[in-house]
């Protein structure tokens, strides 16, 4: 089968807004092997939004339109698809109930223009919104496939993970369930270095494909493997990942959708140890990764934005002498910082980050990019300096993605040193 990705907005076109959608969902069809055969943008007008659908549909299976379902004047998408497909807008008991539900479990008033979102295309499948008011529409004709989502993307996803991905693997059939994927995620390392770290990349790869997708924190390594069982692509997938890990193991942190820091949090949770964290430059950047997700009170303590000098001797009780003479950045006051939050905390182990994000204020001793991090425990205090780049909102990520490598690494005990 082949798709085309249509996504509707004039906010995609001014490059006011990323088209992550049409990334994600070409990811979702080639884990069912459905080849994505192009991807293409129409701005908000009606008769745009049409001609895109003529010209797709002569040549896709499958076709995705994402964008322009929402509720006011410049969501024209419904109207397109009515147009289209030569159908009439009707009312559907079961998309303004959901629309009531939600409203009156927000508290909110209902507006007769959310109201309206209730009139579906009657050719239409209504995909019922979970996360929002505007339901998507499934519709097939000439034995084709046309699916219509909201641009929101934790909207349009939840309609692929429970409606829209679940069909469509029926009717590719068991040929895709002998595909296996897997994406091993790696961090502390940069994609040319991890490539050659892994040495013959045919002799690493035997039996699968690979592909390796750079981020602002790490590389991720898609393995691909293919069968004509599943229990013949799952040995293939398995020797290929314990090859990778042979090579560089000690730069792997996770797999597919995990998070570093939810992969740190569980480390801490099943050693039962305590976290309390001290941020300066990446003012609470790294908090908020250690408690984006369900059951961080397991773990984190406490964190504590120490930005100016005064606040580091104050609450953190980092030596003033030394914060003089060496600076708010240096080994010496990151160490000073770490056991500091460990002591007014009482937590088993304390983190901390500091340093320069730029793009100014550094100096020839001590680069833009330069960041100290140190982790405190009863066994004393480890401290590593990092060199990044010149882009302020770049550093902040690395930074916390960096100390929270670190942090793994001192507990599962491996070495911080490449």
């Amino acid at each position: 089968m082949k798709a085309h990705i249509v996504t509707v907005g004039d906010e995609i076109l001014l490059g006011s807004t990323l088209n992550t959608n049409a990334a994600y969902i070409g990811e979702k069809m080639s884990e069912i092997e459905i080849n994505v055969g192009g991807a293409s943008v129409a701005p908000d007008k009606i008769d745009e939004i049409v001609g895109e659908y003529r010209r797709v549909w002569k040549k896709a299976d499958v076709v995705f339109s994402t964008g322009g379902l929402g509720p006011t004047h410049d969501d024209r998408t419904r109207e397109a698809v009515v147009d289209f497909f030569g159908c009439q807008l009707v009312g559907d008991k079961d998309v303004m109930e959901d629309i009531k539900e939600r409203f009156d479990r927000l508290n909110r008033p209902l507006a007769k223009i959310n109201e309206d979102q209730a009139m579906v295309p009657d050719c239409a499948e209504p995909i019922r919104n979970k996360r929002g008011t505007a339901p998507g529409y499934w519709i097939e004709r000439d034995g084709k496939i046309f699916v219509a989502m909201p641009g929101v993307p934790h909207e349009m996803r939840e309609m692929m993970e429970t409606f829209v991905l679940p069909r469509l693997k029926e009717r590719v059939g068991e040929s895709a369930a002998h595909t296996k994927r897997l994406t091993l995620l790696t961090t502390g390392i940069g994609e040319s270095n991890l490539y050659d770290k892994l040495g013959d990349i045919d002799e690493i790869s035997e039996g699968g494909e690979l592909a390796f997708l750079p981020t602002l924190g790490g590389v991720r390594i898609r393995i691909t493997a293919v069968g004509e069982t599943d229990k013949e692509a799952d040995e293939k997938l398995q020797a290929v990942e314990q090859r990778i890990r042979g090579k560089a193991g000690r730069f792997i942190f996770g797999k597919d959708d995990e998070t570093l820091a939810e992969v740190v949090g569980r480390l801490l949770k099943d050693r039962d140890l305590e976290l309390a964290v001290a941020e300066s430059c990446t003012g609470g950047l790294l908090s908020s990764m250690l408690t984006d997700f369900g059951g961080a009170s397991d773990f984190y303590e406490r964190g504590v934005v120490s930005y100016s000098n005064a606040s580091k001797v104050e609450i953190l009780h980092v030596n003033e002498d030394d914060l003089n003479a060496e600076g708010a950045v240096s080994q010496t006051t990151a160490k000073q910082m770490a056991e500091g939050v460990k002591a007014v905390s009482a937590a088993d182990v304390g983190l901390a980050i500091t340093g320069i994000m730029g793009p100014t204020a550094g100096g020839s001793d001590k680069p833009v990019g330069l960041v100290y991090v140190a982790v405190a425990d009863d066994d004393g205090v480890t401290v590593k300096a990092f060199n990044f780049g010149d882009d302020r909102r770049q550093n902040k990520v690395r930074a916390a993605t960096a100390a929270l490598d670190m942090l793994r690494r001192v507990i599962l005990g491996i070495s911080i040193d490449a």
